[in-house]
């Protein structure tokens, strides 16, 4: 195979990831919570022996999420909830598994489970979070759940639960498929006492519309660029494959 061709393709193949990554980031924009992922390449040079590199190909380097923490948006509901600052709230992940998120709208269920917009249960002291029947539900700035049975005044407020707060290392989380963070060990973050949240917020996503619509028309043209080279090989190879023929 053309040693151009190669090239070519390896900067075509991390340019459709890239474009992957940054369509992503795009259609999320107005997710809540929802963290940016960066993606990046680099050229790796090839030896055969000693000497300079006879070429370079791209190689696509790990992917990583941007912790920026985005705009807070008021609502003035009391199920919405943003964190202040640095760290996530636990939920029950699809699999089974303790999962972060920083999407602060919650709901309460027909059942009396307090769940994310997605139907997540918010994880408590103990477990997933259930309110009883009430006419009024506040959320308090350390994530303390407390309810105004039916029929009753306010002196009568009943501590729930608590939602359980955390803030690991940035470097020991990842993002899961499902746009939720993980620890990469796959064990559960302690709790937090210094995690806060204010109630009536939602956080929007840290992505940058324009930025990303930038990238994305970026990456299209570089595509354009390898592909235009790949053509220009394969007719080259032609060429001289027919002068290869009358010879």
């Amino acid at each position: 195979m053309d040693k151009a061709l190669y090239t070519s393709m390896t900067g075509a193949k991390n340019n459709t990831l890239a474009q992957a990554v940054h369509a992503n980031n795009l259609a999320n924009v107005g997710t809540d919570g929802f963290r940016r992922d960066f993606v990046a390449a680099r050229s790796m040079g090839i030896w055969y022996g000693d000497g300079l590199p006879t070429r370079a190909h791209s190689l696509a380097e790990s992917p990583a999420t941007d912790f920026e923490i985005g705009q807070m948006r008021e609502t003035g509901r009391d199920l919405d909830v943003a964190v202040r600052g640095r760290g996530w709230i636990a939920v029950v992940a699809p699999d089974g598994r303790e999962a972060y998120t920083r999407a602060g709208s919650l709901q309460i269920t027909a059942l009396g489970q307090l769940q994310t917009g997605n139907g997540l249960p918010v994880v408590g002291n103990g477990g997933p979070i259930a309110v009883p029947n009430s006419q009024k539900v506040e959320i308090g700035g350390d994530g303390t759940i407390t309810a105004r049975p039916l029929g009753q005044g306010a002196e009568a407020l009943v501590q729930v639960d608590r939602i359980r707060l955390v803030d690991p290392p940035e470097d020991q989380l990842e993002k899961g498929p499902d746009g939720l963070m993980y620890l990469k060990d796959g064990s559960r973050a302690p709790v937090a006492p210094n995690v806060e949240v204010a109630s009536g917020f939602i956080e929007s996503s840290n992505v940058n519309a324009v930025e990303a619509l930038t990238e994305l028309l970026s990456l299209s043209r570089q595509y354009e660029t390898q592909v235009r080279l790949m053509k220009n090989v394969d007719d080259n190879s032609q060429a001289a494959a027919r002068l290869l023929q009358v010879s």
